[in-house]
């Protein structure tokens, strides 16, 4: 019964993340007037579902993925069945299909926020806290008078919370010295430290020179209780983090600084998913926030079938004021369903040989 557990499981992550993205084009398809013919999650033959007004709502065989199939999707109709010629989607103007095709990803990105903002409000903000647990060697920290068991309050007037804080701070620090508040046996006291630049590993495995003052963290693990509203910013801060740590990873791979072996694909996703759902429901839930990042991004990139591609094709409409050649568009979308056919066939290839391995 196992197999069945964790079947349901990845089917509940991937239908939560499709259903979260196929609404975001929904619901600004509506909103804008534009009529949508169905709204399906899954592919294939219809299983089940309902009609309201010209919407067939349905789950399909598939699950593995969803549409919004909208009104008037192809150039130059006139006319779509129940749909007057305001509501045909190729008959607005280009930015209103513009925010169509957006919303998909964006709803993404609100998920992860959403996610993130919900664990803050119920478990706090969860981090590594600012306490010192060993001191470099004649580094500087130790030199200044810093002790094992201080807890950093903060660094040139800037509040220390977790441990990301402190090492942002000082890796960023462009002053000499730095003036540390830490609390010791109770007792505030504050110590100029002056840091050392330093070569050193950055998470891509690349040599980078930076500021450090030579200490390491105690290891242990604070929980910070934050309202309503400062939870919301916390999570906002956090899905950016993740969103720019995964276009940093691209783009290094791009670069080759990043192997091409780590591509990872629906093999992969699955495994990972399991996994966190054995650790318990927060770890599945930050994971399931982390792929509907990496999901809004994957659609945002600027290739034919992805919304990316279609934001391209109307953005180009829009400055040239007249539609793309078609036969352009029809042979762009072919090398992009080629692209995206061998992303999809690279990265199932690396997940069977991690398996077998």
């Amino acid at each position: 019964m196992t197999w069945i557990y964790n079947a349901l499981i990845v089917i509940g992550v991937f239908g939560g993340l499709i259903f979260f993205h196929e609404l975001g084009h929904f619901i600004v398809a509506r909103l804008l007037g534009i009529g949508v013919k169905t709204f399906s999650l899954g592919f294939g033959t219809r299983l089940a579902g309902f009609t309201r007004g010209n919407t067939s709502y349905r789950l399909s065989l598939i699950p593995l993925g969803g549409y919004v199939s909208l009104a008037g999707e192809e150039r130059d109709m006139e006319h779509d069945s129940g749909f007057s010629a305001k509501q045909l989607f190729m008959n607005r103007p280009p930015w209103h299909r513009m925010l169509v095709v957006a919303a998909g990803p964006i709803f993404n990105f609100i998920l992860a926020w959403v996610i993130f903002w919900g664990i803050i409000l119920t478990h706090g903000q969860m981090g590594m806290s600012p306490e010192v647990g060993q001191l470099q060697p004649d580094g500087p920290a130790l030199v200044a008078g810093i002790e094992a068991g201080d807890s950093v309050l903060s660094i040139n007037g800037k509040k220390i919370v977790f441990w990301s804080d402190l090492a942002e701070t000082i890796q960023h620090s462009t002053t000499d010295s730095l003036d540390f508040v830490v609390l010791r046996d109770g007792v505030e006291k504050s110590i100029i430290v002056k840091p050392q630049v330093q070569e050193l590993k950055n998470l891509f495995g690349e040599d980078i020179r930076v500021p450090v003052v030579g200490i390491i963290a105690a290891g242990n693990t604070k929980t910070v209780e934050l309202n309503g509203v400062s939870g919301a910013k916390a999570a906002a801060l956090q899905t950016w983090t993740v969103t720019k740590l995964i276009c940093t990873s691209i783009v290094k791979m791009v670069e080759r600084v990043v192997p091409m072996d780590s591509i990872g694909g629906p093999i992969m996703i699955v495994q990972a998913i399991n996994q966190q759902a054995e650790r318990g429901i927060l770890e599945l839930l930050q994971f399931t926030a982390f792929i509907s990042i990496n999901l809004g991004l994957l659609n945002l990139l600027p290739i034919p079938v992805l919304d990316g591609g279609h934001l391209l094709f109307y953005g180009l409409e829009t400055v040239l004021r007249r539609p793309l050649n078609e036969r352009l568009q029809n042979a762009a979308t072919r090398v992009g369903l080629l692209l995206l056919f061998s992303l999809m066939a690279f990265a199932i290839f690396n997940d069977l040989v991690r398996t077998f391995k």
